[in-house]
């Protein structure tokens, strides 16, 4: 069994499914994924997030904002623990830091990521972090607010080794995309390559960035099994072995997901 530990249910591409939301979950399911983890990224789609988790028992959630959504408007502390109360939200994120496209916001980002980051500790959850362009601040405010019981993930992780093991000291946990498929992610292959399996967890971050050989069109959570498969075979193990693993880390890292783990 897999878990995929970040998609965007809300924003998938469904003309294949008609439409239908739950043809793509049916789908994964048919593939051995056991649960997905729908991520929230702003004020504006918490609602939409949190209710395709209501509806379908295969979803759990986050509630958060995302760096380059600070824009639109940050959640509060209050705000973002009232929302962790929800029985089916078992994260905070995404947030985070983003200074690729600009820094001009980048006072924002850090104070909605404190904000997240404090607010996660307070609520016993666990923090999903994007992170791009901004290693020593994004390690920084986790060293500062964050709180390394419940610590967190770096998801779509796509930065050095130095970043993913400072991050695995501090309890982080590094989760990997279909980005490590593409021919040109070497630095990648090498960092996937040292991540001890207990720190590992697989994504898809559908409908962004689909594995070869699914490269170029609208990314699902049912190819999160490309992602494990390429995985294993990088480090040169089994993939039920990679796919036990991830999921039980995911569990580790998601207790409250596990309450809804259905048979």
């Amino acid at each position: 069994m897999l878990v995929d530990s970040h998609c965007h249910l809300d924003r998938l591409k469904l003309e294949k499914y008609d439409g239908q939301l739950s043809a793509a979950i049916d789908a994964a399911l048919a593939r051995d994924i056991q649960q997905l983890l729908c991520v929230g990224i702003s004020v504006n789609n918490r609602e939409a997030v949190v209710n395709i988790a209501e509806q379908y028992s295969q979803v759990v959630a986050s509630v958060g904002v995302h760096p380059c959504d600070v824009q639109e408007g940050l959640a509060s502390m209050d705000d973002l623990i009232q929302w962790s109360e929800h029985p089916k939200v078992v994260a905070l994120g995404e947030s985070g830091l983003d200074y690729y496209y600009s820094e001009d916001d980048k006072v924002l980002q850090q104070e909605s990521f404190a904000i997240h980051l404090e607010a996660a500790s307070r609520a016993q959850l666990p923090v999903i972090v994007h992170t791009r362009d901004a290693r020593e601040d994004t390690l920084a405010l986790i060293k500062e607010h964050g709180n390394q019981e419940t610590a967190g993930v770096l998801h779509c992780f796509t930065e050095n080794w130095d970043m993913a093991k400072k991050a695995i000291d501090m309890n982080y946990m590094i989760s990997i995309s279909g980005i490590v498929t593409f021919k040109n992610a070497h630095e990648l292959k090498e960092v996937v390559k040292k991540i001890p399996m207990d720190r590992l967890l697989v994504e898809t971050d559908s409908p962004y960035l689909a594995p070869v050989p699914h490269r170029g069109k609208s990314n699902e959570p049912q190819y999160v099994r490309e992602v494990a498969q390429y995985i294993a075979e990088l480090k040169q193990i089994p993939f039920e072995s990679l796919a036990e693993t991830t999921t039980n880390n995911f569990y580790r890292l998601f207790p409250k997901a596990l309450q809804h783990l259905t048979s």
